[in-house]
């Protein structure tokens, strides 16, 4: 049981799941209206379901057809089941994050997104955890909101956008929200969001998700390492979505740039190095040899499975993954499951 009252309720359940999914994401079935009689850039609206699907519409565009599987519990629970996962941490899809709204109807957007999680964790009965989102362009609304979902059975933590309206999380500006998740012991899961470099990029628009995730996702991490985030805030358990993104190879040029220029290594309290294995990272980067690689990286105890379920850009096979890539039964277990018990705060029940 977690100090939010969740629980992994059938861990070791007769259907043979062993895996808890750090990283996948719900969208609520329909949202309320934009607030005001003007219509609100930004805000999302959700066509009626068809054939078990719906589009997310924003700004009067379509932005992600997505299955019903993104607020169904029991839809979620079959394909759980199938692909060998105990637990899900449900949180939002990034475009919900609603950081480019204003603060107030932001926060009524969030809320909202939070409070379907939060009904789906109970309709799942030990089958989900919460990580609810923040409206983070306000650091008292989204302390506010941390409280809030801190206090709903079944969360366990948030998760944050990797830059906030382009400010990136290691800036000091949101040292207060990090002190109140360390003090709460909620768990932060980083994923990214409207990242940098789009005009950089040839070719389709899912490459944003393709290349630009990533990219921004290591610019994150880097963040955390250079503003010395961690020694702030020793306790604090902060994850990468994407493996981490380009961070695991942006590593070692910060470790030697530390080692060569004076002003970079007196300006960090410990090796790059050192900091990295204090993150973790999710597992998906859809190759074996990456997975070994973010393994000898951040640490056998820092990685964790993950999916982006229930989106067809995902890791289909997770536990499959692993087991193909590591013989050892221990290091097996550990990104299976037993490090997310440790990021999530949950203890394994018997």
């Amino acid at each position: 049981m977690s100090k939010s009252g969740g629980k992994v309720g059938r861990f070791r359940s007769g259907c043979g799941c062993a895996g808890i999914d750090v990283h996948c994401h719900v969208v609520p079935s329909s949202f309320p209206p934009a607030p005001g009689r003007m219509p609100m850039a930004g805000w999302p609206s959700m066509t009626a379901v068809k054939d078990c699907h719906a589009t997310v519409v924003i700004d009067d565009k379509p932005y992600r057809t997505v299955s019903d599987a993104c607020w169904v519990a029991e839809r979620r629970i079959e394909e759980m089941d199938r692909a060998g996962i105990a637990v899900q941490a449900l949180s939002p899809m990034p475009e919900l994050f609603g950081y480019w709204l204003v603060s107030g109807p932001a926060f009524d957007l969030v809320r909202h997104v939070n409070d379907v999680i939060a009904a789906l964790v109970q309709e799942g009965q030990g089958r989900f955890v919460g990580l609810g989102g923040l409206p983070m362009q306000d650091l008292d609304l989204a302390i506010a909101e941390l409280q809030r979902t801190m206090q709903i059975p079944g969360f366990c933590g948030v998760e944050i956008g990797s830059n906030i309206n382009g400010v990136p999380i290691g800036d000091p500006r949101f040292h207060p929200l990090f002190a109140e998740a360390e003090r709460l012991g909620a768990a932060v899961f980083v994923h990214a969001v409207r990242p940098a470099g789009m005009d950089r990029l040839v070719g389709p628009a899912p490459l944003q998700q393709v290349l630009a995730y990533p990219t921004d996702i290591g610019l994150a991490a880097a963040s955390v390492i250079t503003g010395g985030l961690l020694q702030k805030f020793p306790k604090l358990r902060i994850a990468f979505s994407h493996g981490g993104g380009t961070f695991a190879a942006l590593l070692p040029r910060l470790e030697q740039g530390y080692h060569t220029f004076p002003v970079v290594r007196d300006s960090l309290p410990e090796t790059p190095l050192a900091q990295a294995r204090k993150l973790y990272v999710d597992a998906l980067v859809f190759d074996t040899e990456m997975l070994k690689r973010i393994v000898s990286v951040f640490g056998e105890d820092r990685v964790m499975l993950g999916t982006d379920y229930p989106f067809n850009f995902r890791e289909k096979e997770p536990v499959s993954r692993i087991e193909q890539t590591f013989a050892d039964a221990g290091l097996r277990e550990r990104l299976t499951f037993r490090n997310a018990l440790a990021f999530l705060a949950l203890e394994e029940e018997t």
